[in-house]
């Protein structure tokens, strides 16, 4: 009788001290567990991956600049996600914009779940995504924008366009009750962040010199180690959109993902030799990179071959984007206009095509989609830019601009200990 009294008692105290840990008996744990290694896999890809990709490929005078502008916003959308963001984006509010019942996080609880998976892994998952959409804008203004300006660019473009975007598709909106298929971002990551990349280089102009004076990547090696860096964080990028680890759906995003990269770059690299008579790194790179955002949009829908025929379209697509914008006379230090607006417009458009739901309807929703999320982040990103300007003021001078960002900003230069020539 003492023997069964003690072991209820142990029962009892065992079951107290793991309570703040049941989530009852819908949690998957292996789900969970492949989406916590997905928030990890795509906060990899802003810091250091997308960092690293876009240090190597301004001059030398502005690479610290570039750096800690990715690891600032991370930083500043971490806070406005926490606050505010995540309740606009994802909480019961009307078809265009959230509500504020999860204000500062407010019902994300120990026990709260979003489908079998906790909501706090949930809302850190859509985080690293909230971090990475404004970060790949900064190739657009890169040796060129306050750093004080681009914070505030950042945190006013979440709140009012990245996150009625999420909403609209993701959240529960009028674009996702239309029909819009955006598996991964092709329009709420790619068209909005590549529209206000495009947005602020016409409103910005180029840089002083710009295109008479040549301005080469000042590292490749940096480039090449930030771009591996994101094809293999896009696995978590994709991959954990399934919300997931579905032993066929997520295998089969993994493939797609994987193809399309590949296939991105080789198309990048044959076409950009016919066009150049060289095989162009920077071309294969983005190639790569087109390829990854070309299949985001539909990566569930595809088969491995629908995946390779989206890779090696997204790979032609791009030299020529480039191209475009080089004669249209476009200050794009980092190829984002290429390949985030270009390729994630036909990645948009390819689920309309290729896939499970092919079909008429199906790319005409999506042309809708495109087109609505297209305006809105023109409109949001250049009344956004023409405040900052008129209250602040948004470019540096043209004398910190021909010293460089690293010292008129940020008091240093990156090579410190070497003989660079830094102009």
């Amino acid at each position: 009788m003492n023997k069964l009294k003690t072991s209820k008692l142990l029962f009892t105290l065992l079951g107290l001290l793991l309570a703040p840990f049941a989530f009852g008996d819908d949690l998957n744990q292996a789900n969970t567990a492949w989406i916590m290694t997905s928030t990890a896999l795509v906060l990899f890809m802003t810091i250091p991956g997308l960092s690293l990709f876009y240090a190597g490929l301004v001059r030398v005078k502005n690479v610290l600049s570039v750096l800690i502008q990715c690891f600032a916003i991370t930083c500043l959308v971490s806070i406005l996600w926490l606050v505010i963001g995540y309740s606009l984006a994802f909480s019961e509010g009307n078809a265009f914009i959230g509500g504020l019942s999860n204000f500062m996080m407010a019902g994300v609880l120990e026990d709260t779940l979003s489908g079998d998976i906790p909501e706090s892994v949930f809302a850190m998952f859509q985080l690293t995504f909230a971090i990475i959409t404004p970060a790949l804008i900064v190739g657009g203004f890169a040796e060129r924008m306050k750093f004080s300006s681009m914070l505030l660019f950042t945190g006013f473009w979440l709140l009012l366009v990245y996150a009625p975007v999420t909403h609209w598709v993701w959240g529960g909106g009028w674009l996702g009750e239309l029909g819009l298929l955006d598996f991964a971002g092709g329009t709420v990551v790619h068209v909005t962040a590549g529209v206000a990349a495009l947005t602020a280089a016409l409103v910005m102009g180029s840089r002083k010199g710009f295109p008479q004076t040549p301005m080469p990547p000042h590292n490749m090696t940096m480039t090449v180690t930030g771009a591996g860096m994101l094809w293999v964080g896009w696995f978590g990028f994709n991959g954990g959109s399934v919300l997931s680890a579905d032993p066929e759906l997520t295998s089969l995003t993994l493939v797609t993902t994987c193809i399309a990269a590949a296939a991105g770059g080789v198309s990048a690299a044959i076409f950009s030799n016919i066009l150049y008579k060289t095989y162009d790194l920077t071309m294969f790179m983005n190639g790569v990179l087109g390829g990854l955002v070309g299949i985001t949009a539909g990566a569930d829908q595809m088969s491995p071959t629908d995946a390779t025929l989206i890779g090696l379209i997204a790979g032609i697509i791009l030299p020529l984007g480039v191209s475009l914008i080089d004669k249209l006379k476009l200050d794009d230090p980092v190829g984002a206009i290429a390949v985030h607006l270009i390729c994630g417009i036909w990645g948009t458009l390819a689920v309309g095509i290729f896939g499970a739901m092919a079909g008429v309807d199906q790319f005409i929703t999506q042309l809708i989609g495109v087109g609505v999320i297209g305006a809105f982040s023109v409109v949001g990103a250049a009344i956004i830019i023409y405040a900052i300007k008129a209250i602040s003021g948004i470019r540096v001078s043209e004398e910190e601009e021909l010293k460089g960002l690293d010292l008129s900003e940020h008091s240093m230069g990156a090579y410190a200990d070497f003989s660079v020539d830094q102009k």
